[in-house]
C-alpha cells in the first residue's frame, strides 16, 4: 500500500462561530484539543462537519494554522481544501502543505455537473502541486457529485492520491474497491451508519464528527475490529448506531454543537444560513445521548 499515514478514528471537529458570527479559534482549538486527549488516531479539519463552504479563505487558513498548531505533531492531520475552482484548491492544498498538514482531503464541489475527465484533471492538477498525500472524498449530497467506484480506481492512479473516503451509505462500493484493488487501497468510511459495516469489508479507517460526543465507543469499536472481536464490535455497535443516524439525519454541524452543549461543553454558534436545532430536535437529542451513556456504564 502506497503512502498512507492515516488509519483508526479520523475526527473531525466543528468550526465554532461566536455571537457575532466570526470564528472563534480559542475555542476551536479547545474543541480539538477534546478530540486530541479522548483517543483520536487523526484530527480532520475543514470538513463537512467544519462548514468548509462557509468559510472565508482566510478564515480557513486560521482553522489550518490552529489545527497544526494545536495538534502539534501528536497525532495526523488531514486538512480538508477543497473549493468549486481547481486554482482555489490548489492554493488551499499548499497552504496547508506548507503549515504542516499530513494530508489533505478533496471533494470535487460542483455547480455545473462535472465529467470523469475533468474531475481526473482537477485531482492531477492539485497533485502535481504538493508532495503531501490526498484523500478523495466522495460525497454526492454535499458536492454534488458522485464518483463512480470506476472513476475512484482511475483516481488512484494519480501517484499523490492514495487513499478514498466513501460517503454515499453504499456499502457496496466499498466491497468493489477492496475486491479490484486488494491491500493497494487505502478506503475510509464517511457514513456513521455505516461504520461496522465498512470496517468489515476492510476499510482502513473511519472519518466521523461522533467523537465530538461519543468518542470512548468510537474508539472501542475500532479496537473491537482491530482484536478481531465480532461480536463486541457488534455491541459497541449497536449501543451508538441511534445516535450516529441521529447527528447524520439532522446535519452534523446542528447536531454536534448542540451535543456539546448538552454535554456542558461550548460547542459555539452556527453561521448562517444554519439554525440551531428545535427544542424538539435537542429533547430528542438529550433522549439518545442519555441512552448511550446509560448503556456505556451499564456494560
Amino acid at each position: 500500500m502506497k503512502n498512507v499515514p492515516l488509519k483508526g478514528v479520523i475526527s473531525y471537529p466543528i468550526t465554532p462561530f461566536d455571537e457575532a458570527e466570526k470564528v472563534d479559534i480559542p475555542l476551536f482549538k479547545k474543541l480539538t484539543e477534546r478530540l486530541i486527549s479522548s483517543g483520536s488516531h487523526a484530527i480532520a479539519p475543514l470538513g463537512s462537519t467544519g462548514v468548509l463552504p462557509y468559510l472565508t479563505d482566510e478564515e480557513k487558513e486560521a482553522i489550518t494554522e490552529a489545527t497544526i498548531q494545536q495538534v502539534n505533531g501528536r497525532i495526523p492531520t488531514l486538512v480538508g481544501v477543497s473549493n468549486l475552482t481547481t486554482e482555489k484548491t490548489v492554493y488551499h492544498a499548499k497552504f496547508a502543505e506548507k503549515a504542516g498538514a499530513t494530508a489533505v482531503m478533496i471533494i470535487p464541489m460542483s455547480y455545473w455537473k462535472l465529467t470523469d475527465d475533468e474531475i481526473i484533471k482537477h485531482y492531477d492538477t492539485v497533485a502535481s502541486q504538493i508532495s503531501i498525500p490526498i484523500m478523495a472524498y466522495n460525497n454526492p449530497a454535499t458536492g454534488g457529485v458522485d464518483m463512480s467506484p470506476s472513476l475512484l480506481k482511475k483516481l488512484l492512479q494519480i501517484p499523490n492520491v492514495t487513499m478514498i473516503k466513501e460517503s454515499t451509505g453504499d456499502i457496496q462500493r466499498m466491497h468493489y474497491l477492496k475486491k479490484e484493488l486488494g491491500e493497494d487501497v487505502a478506503f475510509y468510511n464517511g457514513s456513521n451508519p455505516l461504520a461496522l459495516a465498512a470496517f468489515s469489508a476492510g476499510a482502513t479507517g473511519w472519518c466521523t464528527a461522533a467523537p465530538n460526543l461519543i468518542p470512548e465507543l468510537n474508539i472501542a469499536l475500532y479496537d473491537a475490529v482491530q482484536s478481531n472481536d465480532l461480536e463486541k464490535a457488534q455491541k459497541i455497535f449497536y449501543k451508538q448506531f441511534e445516535l450516529l443516524k441521529y447527528i447524520v439525519e439532522k446535519g452534523l454541524p446542528r447536531a454536534v454543537k448542540a451535543g456539546l452543549n448538552i454535554l456542558g461543553e461550548n460547542g459555539g454558534k452556527l453561521r448562517s444560513p444554519l439554525q440551531p436545532l428545535t427544542e424538539k430536535e435537542i429533547s430528542d437529542l438529550e433522549l439518545i445521548l442519555s441512552k448511550v451513556k446509560s448503556s456505556t456504564l451499564s456494560a
